[in-house]
């Protein structure tokens, strides 16, 4: 067995690891042009921050790899022959394989607007963008963030933690209106004016302006205004990199498509992780998931099948987390913007504009819980994974939310504010709170 992996990210990294164990034998080896070892995307802006050193966004030692048997290749892969199964790589010999797996994640998605090219302009998904970002916003005064999801707002911290002034275009009526209700969007907002960050919502952009040097030096947007900066940083998503698996003919679509099992249209070809799109995604879930737990598990998966045990990708309840400048943020299940037919939601907020808890469920569905947003309340994820996974009501959960909260010792509590919030919105179905005790200490 050769299993031969495109991406060193989550995903090829997951999958080389479970292979590992089950298949001690077995040769490996990952090909990645990106960077010589496996690193943690998601701590990147960290590095910017000063907060971490490029060496410590490396989860293992270099002497792991080695150790471990697993090859790894700094180079491009350039073409696929699926028939005679090689892979062709810019420097060196072509590999043979046996198995192949594609995590070749992602790319900054553009919108081809006018001087995007510009000296000054780029997205933030690779280590590369880290290292651009890093060089050219080296004095730089003024600074435009792009779009208003979660790439934005870390963009928009980075530029903040080094006194630069950022203006954010975001196209919707409130911040991430295609995710966030407007009541967490208005909370978010609330930390984005506190690091005084300038909002301009319903505005897109429509120029990037060179200056004599062919470097940005203003944005024009639909709304025909000019706004000066030297720095324009485009937050406005990622798509799956599917050039190379488009190339060498494999079936895609927006991004290369899979069965259950991951396998592509070529004999002995998965995709995983970022890049994958699955043909058949379960009911209530997305063919395409661009999130860091969903890569390691497919990654997880395609080693089980590739070492003999056909296992078929189940995600389990959603979740997802993030932070927005201080405010902590976690969602469980579905939450989306629009409440669907049938459904109810809670949502309780605290006065001082920094905590927030939100709760849909279905009341024809004996109240059960469909999904959570948590705003400055951390939550345990065994805790909420076990009750949408059981269907829990809703009644049951407010009861007990006592259970869920993560917070670290001395912080407040909120969970008798809570039920109190539900009894009145839900007297038909009050609730008595759990026996855990709770606790009201102060920071």
């Amino acid at each position: 067995m050769h299993l031969v992996i495109i991406g060193n990210g989550i995903t090829g990294i997951s999958c080389a690891l479970a292979l590992r164990q089950r298949q001690p034998a077995a040769r490996i080896t990952i090909v990645s042009d990106e960077a010589t070892h496996h690193f943690a995307r998601t701590a990147l802006m960290y590095v910017y921050l000063g907060h971490l050193r490029l060496q410590d966004l490396k989860p293992h030692e270099d002497w792991f790899w080695a150790e471990n048997q697993l090859e790894l290749v700094h180079a491009t892969a350039t073409r696929l022959d699926t028939e005679q199964r090689h892979v062709y790589l810019s420097a060196g010999p072509p590999l043979s394989y046996t198995h192949l797996l594609l995590a070749t994640g992602s790319v900054s998605r553009f919108y081809n607007w006018p001087g995007q090219d510009l000296a000054g302009v780029q997205g933030l998904y690779s280590l590369p963008d880290l290292e651009r970002m890093a060089r050219d916003t080296h004095g730089v005064r003024q600074a435009v963030v792009v779009g208003g999801g979660l790439i934005g707002v870390e963009l928009a911290e980075m530029l903040h933690s080094r006194g630069i002034e950022v203006t954010m275009l975001i196209r919707d009526a409130h911040y991430w209106g295609s995710v966030l209700p407007p009541e967490e969007a208005a909370l978010v907002q609330r930390q984005l004016a506190a690091h005084r960050i300038h909002t301009l919502y319903l505005t897109e952009l429509a120029e990037i302006l060179p200056d004599a040097q062919g470097r940005v030096r203003a944005v024009r947007t639909t709304a025909g205004g000019e706004i000066s900066c030297q720095w324009v940083g485009l937050a406005t998503g990622v798509t799956p990199n599917i050039g190379l698996a488009r190339a060498s003919g494999l079936e895609t679509d927006r991004g290369i498509l899979v069965d259950e099992l991951l396998q592509t249209s070529a004999p002995g070809v998965y995709a995983a992780g970022d890049c994958a799109q699955h043909r058949q995604p379960t009911a209530g879930e997305v063919p395409i998931e661009q999130l860091w737990y969903t890569g390691r598990m497919q990654g997880q998966t395609v080693a089980h099948t590739i070492g003999g045990e056909p296992t078929p990708y189940r995600r389990g309840p959603w979740f997802n987390s993030a932070k927005f400048f201080d405010l902590e943020y976690q969602t469980y299940g579905q939450v989306p913007v629009r409440l669907p037919a049938g459904e109810q939601t809670f949502c309780w907020q605290h006065p001082n504009g920094r905590h927030l808890l939100r709760l849909n469920f279905r009341a024809a569905d004996g109240l059960a819980v469909t999904g959570m947003n948590a705003l400055g309340l951390r939550q345990r994820h065994e805790v909420w994974d076990e009750w949408l996974r059981r269907r829990a009501p809703v009644t049951e959960v407010v009861a007990d939310l006592a259970r869920a909260n993560f917070a670290p010792e001395f912080f407040r509590r909120h969970e008798a504010d809570i039920v109190a919030a539900f009894n009145r919105q839900f007297p038909q179905q009050a609730v008595v709170p759990g026996r855990r005790q709770w606790f009201s200490f102060r920071r």
